[in-house]
């Protein structure tokens, strides 16, 4: 099974548009120990010929331009892709807007939980993606399912989880507890390559690692996890935003109730932080922050990265 990182950032990527803070000022400067990276997405494959994303990032165009293997292959038709399916973790903006990159009459699936599924009919921009060519298949909780798309059986199975989190900002009811988030709004996903048995876990936004979380993810061979802050204040602290990570429903790397303290007994042999923010110190390669990260067993993902389980 073939993966790789298609982006590594969170919303607005690295650096971001409209940003001033001193990560974005040394990416920009070419700054030793920074590198620019687009929006959270995975590519998945269990042949290197037909491949399934996991979330469509606004960067996608982009992202697929510098993957030799998301481009048709000589010897295609005239209109051809081996991007067979687009496989949802939220309906967050940088997950789904993406899609609208894939419009061009190819055909592919779509699965995401309900309620994702349904944000994605009420907008009426989503139409462009014609249901017959572009199927919409509900997540089940908990169950396998084949992966599929385009008539073509891509030899993966996917098991969708309900994750601590919070729904997307734009359909957030702020007059609702946790602003109306149910069970499902953010998933994890479980990749399976039916032909060995082989897994790995995707989790590119979580707001906890509670105790069901902790025990599915014990003894996995591979996990990419929400690296968006290495502090909760973080944010705050950098004057770019008055919320948590907890308020944004993302964990923080450190700390005794971080990401790093929660992975530290589940024997996981591969960890990988993925959907890194902006404002996160883990992008200067020479920062204590990053050192700690490394020291603690943990990879930062990075656009282009490959991995072969």
């Amino acid at each position: 099974m073939r993966i790789r990182i298609l982006g590594s950032g969170a919303g607005g990527g690295f650096p971001q548009w409209n940003c001033n803070c001193a990560n974005c000022r040394a990416v920009r400067a070419g700054a030793p120990g920074f590198s620019a990276r687009t929006q959270s997405s995975l590519a998945v494959s269990a042949d290197g010929r037909n491949w399934v994303l996991l979330n469509a990032s606004p960067d996608l165009r982009e992202q697929i331009a510098a993957a030799p293997q998301l481009a048709p292959a000589e010897g295609d038709p005239v209109r051809a892709s081996p991007i067979k399916a687009v496989a949802l973790t939220n309906g967050d903006v940088d997950h789904v807007a993406g899609l609208l990159n894939l419009r061009e009459a190819q055909p592919f699936n779509i699965y995401a939980a309900g309620r994702v599924l349904q944000a994605l009919g009420a907008n009426p921009i989503f139409t462009i993606l014609q249901t017959p060519l572009v199927p919409r298949i509900e997540l089940p909780m908990d169950e396998t399912i084949p992966l599929k798309g385009a008539g073509v059986d891509l030899g993966l199975a996917i098991r969708a989880f309900p994750v601590p989190g919070k729904i997307a900002l734009y359909l957030e009811d702020r007059n609702a507890p946790n602003f109306g988030t149910s069970a499902g709004d953010t998933l994890g996903l479980e990749i399976i390559e039916t032909k060995t048995g082989k897994s790995f876990f995707y989790v590119p936004g979580c707001a906890k690692v509670d105790a069901p979380l902790a025990a599915r993810l014990k003894n996995a061979a591979l996990v990419f996890f929400d690296g968006t802050l290495f502090h909760e204040n973080e944010m705050i602290e950098q004057g770019l935003m008055g919320k948590t990570g907890s308020r944004m429903g993302h964990i923080n790397m450190s700390g005794e109730d971080g990401s790093m303290a929660a992975f530290a007994p589940l024997n996981v042999a591969r960890k990988i932080y993925v959907h890194i923010n902006n404002s996160n110190p883990v992008l200067d390669a020479a920062s204590s922050q990053t050192a700690a990260v490394r020291a603690a067993g943990w990879e930062i993902g990075a656009d282009g990265m490959e991995v072969t389980l």
